[in-house]
């Protein structure tokens, strides 16, 4: 008899496992924050950065209508960005004061806590593409350096020769860096200015219902003994958990990693029950300000609400809500808001 049943109920198109409802999608990208004054851009610089972060958050979001897993959106809009000498992540990375240039990437998918990072790696086109590699194909979650390398090659994935990063907005910035250095008598290129700028990321809602946050960035300019930042920092620069946000942060990264600010965001919003507005605002207008460290994240909870708050001039943005609307940013108000498909 319950076989039977069962037949029916399957004939009638009735499911017998629990429902899952399709959820409306959404994303959010940034290119990074810092000392961005509009007195310093020109119109025309204003508008290839707003078109760049417009085409990245509209491929990602494309791919999402579509039906399209969390990750593929998130590794298709970073992609975008890296490829362009703009930002500094991939093809326009800062350089290392070895005048080389070591990239950091991570992905993280908010459903089962999954996570994939490289760190420090010099020849791999696309270093997001690779964190999703070890996420996908790795029992590990970090991998560094010749190792992260070798099993980018194993998994084909392209590499080029480490001067396919170079730029020569950036090497001029090396050398201000350095002058700095010398100046100051450091070692390190410290509290920077515009030429640390450019880290990139993005963080969607899926069909399913999946948080997914990535991050990819070329560093500090000037960085030495193999300097690792925030970037790759599972819980620093990255995080994802269905149950609260997603985030991706840009910044003076050493700051980030102490204050382990995008997993703190996620556990205010789980934990007390706070907006995702309200746990961003705290931490990094708040505390973070308050100790000193300067940047801003972007980050998105379950229900697609948005937000990107930052403490420095400006920061790069744009995104997509769950009700289609579009918006472009670089300074605290936005250049573009609207419901363009």
């Amino acid at each position: 008899m319950k076989t039977r049943l069962k037949g029916i109920l399957c004939g009638l198109g009735v499911l017998l496992s629990p429902t899952v409802f399709a959820a409306d999608v959404a994303i959010v990208v940034h290119g990074g924050a810092g000392t961005i004054l509009k007195k310093n851009m020109s119109a025309e610089q204003e508008q290839h950065y707003a078109e760049k972060l417009e085409e990245a958050t509209r491929a990602g979001y494309a791919l999402l209508k579509q039906g399209e897993a969390g990750e593929k959106a998130v590794v298709a809009a970073i992609q975008i960005l890296e490829e362009s000498p703009l930002f500094n992540a991939g093809n326009g990375a800062v350089y290392t004061y070895d005048e080389t240039h070591e990239l950091d990437a991570s992905i993280m998918h908010g459903k089962n806590l999954e996570a994939g990072a490289v760190s420090g790696v010099t020849t791999i086109k696309s270093p997001i593409e690779a964190a999703l590699a070890v996420m996908q194909h790795s029992s590990h979650v970090l991998l560094a350096g010749k190792g992260a390398e070798a099993f980018a090659q194993s998994q084909g994935l392209q590499q080029v020769d480490n001067s396919y990063f170079n730029t020569q907005h950036r090497l001029k910035a090396l050398q201000k860096a350095k002058a700095r250095m010398q100046e100051q008598q450091r070692e390190d290129g410290g509290q920077q200015g515009s030429e640390k700028m450019g880290t990139v990321g993005a963080v969607v809602l899926d069909k399913s219902g999946n948080i997914v946050a990535g991050t990819s960035t070329g560093g500090m300019t000037a960085k030495r003994y193999g300097r690792v930042g925030d970037a790759p920092i599972i819980g620093a620069g990255t995080y994802a958990d269905n149950e609260s946000c997603g985030v991706s942060a840009t910044g003076h990264g050493e700051y980030f990693i102490r204050y382990n600010v995008a997993a703190d965001i996620c556990a205010r919003v789980r934990y007390q029950g706070v907006s995702i507005q309200r746990a961003a605002e705290t931490v990094i207008n708040e505390e973070l300000k308050q100790a000193g460290g300067t940047g801003g994240v972007i980050a998105m909870d379950k229900r697609g609400n948005i937000t990107m708050p930052f403490n420095t001039a400006g920061m790069y943005r744009a995104s997509i809500n769950v009700e289609g609307k579009f918006s472009v940013g670089i300074y605290k108000n936005l250049m573009k808001d609207t419901h363009k498909q």
